[in-house]
């Protein structure tokens, strides 16, 4: 991804899916340089499995997840979010 990134320079935006099922998943993908992070499949998992519950329940969870890891890292905002985290 570090080429792409290169390339595109900031010129557009950089969004990611596939693969992303976790919130430690989603801050892997953002410090790789994506604006955005594809998350739809656990949100169709939620939804068949609990209907708009299983999607709140799912989001809820991805979420704390991120916070809780930015916050182990030291990272407040996902925009601080950057290659240096991975090792």
């Amino acid at each position: 991804m570090d080429e792409i990134v290169k390339v595109i320079d900031g010129k557009i935006p950089i969004m990611v899916d596939g693969g992303f099922r976790r919130g430690t998943d989603v801050l892997k993908g953002l410090a790789f340089g994506a604006q955005a992070v594809g998350v739809v499949r656990p949100i169709l998992y939620g939804l068949a499995a609990n209907g708009k519950d299983g999607v709140r329940e799912v989001l809820e969870q991805m979420t704390s997840e991120l916070q809780r890891t930015m916050t182990m890292i030291g990272v407040k905002n996902p925009t601080e979010i950057s290659r240096d985290i991975l090792l």
